[in-house]
């Protein structure tokens, strides 16, 4: 995963400090995280560490925080991290995101996965996070345009995982981050709400 870097909101370049690890597993996607560790390295390190999981891998069959052992699991996994964070993809609908608010309020990161760039969903996620009340950090991963990007800002989204491939026109890069700056009749297009008419 080292063919990635982290843009916060401005579009700098913050992969040199982001210190994020995936949970390995069988269906993480590339670009989650910069890299990623397995549960056995995990349980075996001293120090704690900056753990994403997989929000999937956390719920039962109707979209619930499963219990039992994936519970003591869970519990197991925060109590060798600094910091825990979850992902999660278009495979949950935004009403499951609206039921588990209560445990996404307490997340230090959200990783939004978009597997394809014609799923706008990636959208209405980090809106409706934002709207729980979601205060921590909402990173996008995946398949989104850089023509997608400042929008995505205005969804609530504050850092992108980018390809490096992606990262070879810089000025590309850059113009995305402030497409939306600019000043469109008369005021600032950044403090309009999202898809707001003149």
């Amino acid at each position: 995963m080292a063919n990635h870097h982290v843009l916060n909101s401005k579009g700098a370049d913050i992969s040199q400090n982001d210190t994020w690890l995936a949970l390995s597993t069988n269906e993480l996607p590339d670009g989650i995280a910069l890299s990623h560790i397995s549960l056995l390295e995990l349980l075996h390190k001293q120090e704690k560490l900056d753990i994403v999981l997989p929000l999937t891998d956390l719920l039962n069959a109707e979209g619930k925080l499963a219990g039992g052992l994936l519970q003591q699991l869970h519990q197991l996994l925060t109590e060798h991290a600094s910091r825990v964070g979850v992902w999660v993809t278009s495979d949950n609908d935004t009403d499951t995101l609206v039921g588990l608010s209560e445990f996404l309020l307490q997340q230090n990161l959200i990783v939004i996965h978009v597997p394809a760039f014609t799923d706008g969903r990636g959208f209405s996620y980090a809106q409706t996070l934002r709207q729980m009340g979601y205060e921590g950090e909402i990173r996008m991963a995946g398949k989104f345009g850089r023509d997608q990007i400042a929008y995505l800002l205005r969804a609530g989204a504050d850092s992108f995982v980018i390809n490096e491939h992606d990262m070879q026109s810089i000025s590309d890069i850059s113009q995305a981050f402030n497409a939306l700056a600019s000043s469109y009749d008369g005021r600032n297009a950044a403090a309009l709400p999202m898809f707001a008419g003149a």
